[in-house]
């Protein structure tokens, strides 16, 4: 159903990249129209799980994953005050039936925008969108420039505040979780160990790995506030106000904090899961359609899954057909891991006597049965949207 088709994606982030190779792969012909001068992403590590590797794989960029992630061990899960190991996760269980990599976003987006345009896509850069018009036949782009542009099939996976997801659903108002976040990279240790540790504490945590063969650690902090933050992943903060955040916390973590420079800061907003993922020719993905809250690290996982199930409904199926089957397949699997990523949020910030016992009940299930926390995740991490159609 894809051969000779025109697809237009808006966005090139993890979404749109990876959907374009997908795409491209199965014939269509596929333009990415992004609003930025480069490929670039600001940001830094995530982790990808068995669930996004496996669409790496069927997209023939397994080789090109295992060049620029670190193979991960386990999760500590840390009282960050106290200093002491609540659980431990190996995440080399082999139930979960494959690897959990640490990566550097830029170095995904990389080889995605490299895959894209081997696979035949064309990528425009400083392609700006100022509204989308869906109805009566083929989208409409409106460009900033003035220009005018019709999509036959038109994909948006222009993130959070998708022009498509509006022109679908109407405009709907986030709010905020009254949660902050900083992140920053720092020169990582000799010998950085391949694990990622989560020291929590009331009302805060934060989250710490390597990232590029070992040579940088990678650091996300949260904290809770009931201070209005705007949503936007390029603000910058004072370094004194996250050490001032954490600064009971164990000196090993003060350590790394006294020595970043310019932390990035932004408010963790709520979006609900889209109601409507397509219509008129046109369809969401990936944060376009769940933006999800960081504490699950799917966000990017979600997207490459979304890639995979909606290319390879477009090439069995007329479009509208096909995404309303992408819509059905998805949207409940989605809804399910977002609301996982937010209880997860309250769990690392517990206090007080409930704090307390949470962390001697983890520590007792973790000395009984130390596979059965994450065989509870079973779900998300065996799942595979590509019925085994790993290439490399």
């Amino acid at each position: 159903m894809l051969n000779d088709r025109r697809v237009t994606v808006l966005g090139a982030g993890v979404a749109g990249l990876t959907v374009a190779r997908a795409l491209a792969l199965k014939g269509a012909h596929v333009t990415v129209l992004e609003q930025a001068p480069e490929i670039r992403e600001v940001g830094a590590g995530l982790q990808i799980s068995p669930n996004g590797a496996r669409v790496l794989s069927a997209l023939g960029l397994g080789a090109a994953l295992d060049g620029i992630g670190i193979p991960a061990e386990r999760v500590d899960l840390i009282d960050g005050e106290g200093g002491g190991r609540v659980v431990s996760l190996d995440l080399r269980y082999g139930g979960q039936g494959g690897h959990f990599r640490f990566v550097h976003r830029a170095d995904l987006i990389s080889i995605l925008a490299e895959a894209a345009r081997a696979a035949g896509a064309e990528i425009r850069l400083l392609q700006q969108v100022s509204d989308v018009t869906l109805g009566q036949g083929a989208p409409q782009l409106h460009m900033a420039n003035g220009a005018e542009v019709e999509a036959d099939i038109l994909i948006g996976a222009d993130g959070l505040h998708s022009k498509v997801r509006q022109a679908l659903n109407g405009q709907v108002a986030p709010f905020f979780t009254g949660q902050v976040a900083w992140r920053a990279t720092i020169p990582a240790e000799p010998g950085i160990a391949p694990v990622a540790r989560v020291f929590m504490g009331p009302g805060r945590h934060l989250v710490t790995y390597p990232l590029r063969g070992g040579s940088l650690r990678n650091i996300v902090a949260v904290e809770e506030r009931r201070k209005w933050v705007e949503e936007s992943w390029n603000l910058t903060d004072d370094p004194l106000a996250l050490r001032i955040a954490f600064e009971n916390f164990v000196p090993e973590l003060r350590g790394w904090l006294d020595r970043i420079e310019r932390p990035n800061l932004w408010g963790l907003f709520r979006h609900p899961v889209a109601e409507n993922w397509h219509g008129h020719g046109a369809a969401i993905l990936g944060d376009a359609a769940h933006p999800t809250l960081p504490f699950l690290a799917q966000g990017a996982n979600m997207a490459l899954e979304d890639a995979w199930v909606l290319a390879a409904c477009l090439a069995e199926r007329a479009p509208d057909q096909a995404f309303a089957a992408y819509q059905a397949q998805r949207r409940p699997r989605c809804a399910r891991i977002v609301d996982a990523a937010t209880r997860n949020a309250r769990n690392y910030h517990l206090s007080g006597l409930t704090r307390e016992v949470a962390h001697m009940g983890l520590r007792l299930a973790n000395r009984l049965a130390p596979k059965s926390m994450l065989r509870r995740f079973d779900w998300l991490y065996r799942h595979d949207v590509t019925g085994g159609q790993g290439r490399g």
